[in-house]
């Protein structure tokens, strides 16, 4: 038995997507390897802890999961008649199974196969988030339900959905050919981002985080890179998300209220994230070419590197979001860009571009729309329309600490009892 230098429910973690890969790779059965694997991991959980964790803990878990899925096989063929065609073809070596400590060389790692499988096409964005933390992220059902408040049984349906849906599609653990294997790559990285996203500001809820999912975000997307080291763009999404969740512990007061950016205690910020994220994406962005993932990364080095608000680089910020939109229209881009025209030219040209903004039918009635032009509105000193604007926002979130924040806002803003000019 070996000693880890982290605990057992991390290495499990760690080996969950290598375990279900060679598995899947076997055995050619996403669902029931999938079953097995959560069944050894859970003997693994109760295990190790009592008896230490074995020298090879990955070929143990292959071991177990492998006896798992074939007596699972073995008892549904007897009922089905399915044995000729499941476990009468596993070779006996194979029943038999090696030594739970015996090192398999030859196996490879299929982890980033295994993700491309979770994000596969057929899948609906939910799903492939469901499956990508299940999965590969070995977060059980009960957590990813709870991380989206949702009920545990909503959250299991929606995993056996996708993992039917796999199975009718006839996904295949293999990596994509060359001709869309980039398409692919792209889908798997945008399943990351949206998990990062919701858990560093949760869409609903009491909370304004979900930690667990941004930090099993950051760990995925490390493997990712990993498994990719000279793609640019998974670089720059690690590095974007190393430099957004180093602000963290910055943005909630003592009693769980929003902090705005401009108003965070840097000294609060994990200095090691921001060093690792800024190091990342000066040596990503010299390297060829640029994407959307690596601009957004260089406008969070630009905000983290200043000592504080009034120091931030405003100007660059803006350049980098106009580069930014020319890989496609994203209201959210130009909202944001709405923010640094407003920084670099004032608040009358951040808010002829809002105008313009609020013409498009999913961002009239977004909260961060509003809220963006209450803070315009309050930079021009037009106090009554800011109130107004902060608290239609207050009422368009479906966020709890926004809300508060937001309510705050016009409070205060009433209360200073100021008139628009």
């Amino acid at each position: 038995m070996s000693s880890v230098p982290h605990t057992v429910e991390d290495l499990l973690r760690e080996l969950a997507p290598q375990v279900l890969g060679t598995l899947v790779r076997r055995y050619a059965s996403f669902d029931e390897a999938e079953d097995a694997v959560q069944e050894a991991l859970l003997a693994a959980a109760l295990q190790w802890p009592k008896d230490g964790v074995p020298e090879n803990p990955r070929g143990w878990l292959v071991t177990v999961a492998g006896r798992r899925l074939v007596d699972q096989v073995r008892s549904e063929a007897a009922r089905r008649r399915r044995e000729d065609s499941h476990a009468l073809a596993t070779p006996q070596s194979a029943l038999i199974g090696p030594p739970a400590d015996e090192r398999p060389e030859a196996d490879r790692d299929d982890s980033l196969a295994l993700l491309f499988l979770c994000c596969h096409p057929a899948l609906s964005p939910s799903s492939r988030i469901a499956l990508t933390l299940r999965a590969v992220g070995g977060l059980t059902t009960a957590q990813i339900a709870a991380a989206f408040l949702v009920p545990e049984s909503t959250m299991a349906q929606r995993i056996s959905r996708a993992k039917q849906t796999i199975k009718a599609a006839d996904g295949t653990l293999a990596l994509p050919a060359e001709t869309d294997r980039a398409e692919r790559l792209g889908e798997v990285r945008h399943v990351l981002y949206l998990v990062f996203n919701e858990g560093y500001t949760a869409s609903n809820g009491d909370d304004l985080t979900a930690p667990e999912l941004s930090t099993e975000a950051i760990r995925l997307t490390r493997l990712l890179h990993r498994l990719v080291p000279d793609d640019g763009e998974t670089a720059g999404l690690l590095a974007l998300m190393l430099l957004t969740d180093a602000r963290r512990p910055a943005r909630t007061g003592p009693h769980g209220e929003l902090v705005p950016l401009g108003e965070q205690d840097r000294g609060r910020w994990d200095a090691a994230l921001v060093a690792e994220g800024v190091a990342l994406i000066s040596r990503t962005l010299p390297r060829g070419q640029v994407g959307p993932y690596q601009v957004q990364a260089a406008i969070a080095a630009v905000h983290d590197e200043a000592p504080d608000a009034d120091a931030t680089d405003w100007p660059q910020i803006l350049a980098l979001y106009e580069l930014l939109e020319r890989f496609g229209p994203n209201p959210m881009v130009t909202l944001n860009r709405a923010v640094a025209v407003a920084m670099v030219h004032g608040p009358d040209a951040g808010l002829e571009l809002l105008a313009a903004l609020a013409q498009d039918k999913r961002m009239a009635k977004h909260h961060r729309l509003l809220a963006t032009r209450a803070h315009l509105l309050e930079l021009r000193g037009e106090t009554g329309r800011a109130t107004d604007a902060y608290r239609e926002a207050a009422r368009r979130t479906t966020s709890a600490p926004e809300r508060r924040h937001l309510t705050d806002r016009a409070r205060r803003l009433q209360a200073s009892g100021g008139t628009d000019a």
